[in-house]
């Protein structure tokens, strides 16, 4: 067991508290990572909030990159000092799901109470989402991770674990996009700005971004948006088609707010796909109309994190980000400390930020 500094959620809706806990060497199929950096997602705020229950205490912490420092038995293909982006997709690479190409639905369920981390007097201390990356440190599965670039900022490579997959991944995995179809994309947050970029690189004729504030659209054109509408419009849907001169192939709710996903229907062409990435708090419902959808041959299909294989699309990624054709460093707002973690999520929070990031030294 090593001795390190984590930032842990005790009580849910409190701010973290940055302490020492235990970690343990890895085990077989396992590595250590030593952190450089790791970006604060909606969704770690989500869960430090209680929206999705789970236990405590508890690490959060999801988007990471850093160097192996230590592997266990029967890890082929990395060695220690490598440059590795650490994901959340835990795949046994047995099961039916996974088997079939979709890593990201691995059913071979992971234990984070019983995962590599303690409390330094020995208690439990839950790896959130099999990473618990809030740290100095994570040990993680061999799946989870993705090697880099020797000169790739780091920064910029924890971006790749989680918001620019999400997006993109839906954009080209889940919905499929061919060249010269629309788009609308609901939520120019780190997601949404994603999910354009990731219709710009697909080839979409039109790129439509929907947001509540004028400085979020003006970021959406940034990364390749082509129009913008305000969701505070009284019938937003009407402006984007009148922008698309048509209903859109394709809109992807990348905001978790039961409203985006009522109104999402009412962007559609014939035949289009509502993707549905954004995740509402536990309980929360929306409302559709059945009868529309067949009529019009329309459906909606989850996107879980972009569908995305790791080791086949984040090399791609990679390469794209060395063309410039995919931005990543333009996604980074600030970078903090670990000890500025709960200002860094306030400032997520309040939606001031495409991405924060806490850089470790």
């Amino acid at each position: 067991m090593q001795t390190i500094r984590a930032a842990v959620c005790h009580e849910f809706g409190r701010p973290l508290v940055v302490e020492d806990v235990r970690l343990r060497a890895p085990r077989a199929g396992e590595i250590e990572v030593t952190l450089d950096a790791v970006a604060i997602c909606h969704s770690d705020i989500s869960y430090a909030e209680g929206a999705w229950g789970g236990t405590l205490p508890a690490v959060y912490g999801h988007e990471a990159a850093g160097r192996i420092t230590a592997l266990g038995a029967g890890v082929p293909g990395l060695s220690a000092g490598d440059p590795v982006v650490v994901t959340l997709i835990r795949a046994c690479g047995r099961c039916p799901s996974c088997a079939s190409g979709r890593p990201t639905g691995c059913e071979t369920p992971h234990d984070g109470d019983a995962g590599p981390l303690s409390t330094i007097g020995g208690g439990p201390l839950h790896q959130a989402m099999a990473c618990g990356a809030f740290a100095e440190k994570v040990v993680v599965d061999q799946s989870q991770v993705v090697r880099l670039p020797d000169d790739m900022d780091m920064a910029a490579a924890s971006l790749l674990a989680c918001g620019v997959i999400t997006g993109v991944g839906a954009v080209v995995n889940a919905a499929r996009l061919r060249a010269g179809q629309d788009v609308v994309v609901i939520g120019a947050g780190g997601v949404g700005l994603n999910a354009i970029q990731g219709a710009r690189i697909a080839g979409a004729r039109r790129i439509v971004a929907v947001d509540m504030t004028a400085d979020k659209l003006a970021d959406a054109r940034e990364f390749g948006a082509t129009d913008g509408v305000l969701a505070s419009e009284d019938t937003p849907w009407r402006a984007a088609k009148a922008a698309l001169g048509r209903g859109a192939d394709a809109v992807f709710v990348t905001v978790g707010a039961p409203r985006a996903y009522d109104e999402a229907p009412r962007y559609l062409a014939g035949g289009g796909r509502v993707i549905m990435v954004g995740m509402p708090a536990t309980g929360a419902t929306s409302t559709f109309e059945p009868a529309s959808f067949a009529a019009a041959g329309q459906g909606m299909i989850g996107s879980k994190m972009g569908e995305v294989v790791i080791a086949r699309d984040i090399p791609w990624m990679i390469d794209l980000y060395g063309q410039g054709r995919l931005k990543l460093d333009e996604l980074i707002s600030r970078r903090w400390r670990l000890d500025e973690i709960n200002e860094a999520i306030a400032s997520t929070r309040a939606g001031h930020a495409r991405r924060n990031v806490i850089v470790l030294p």
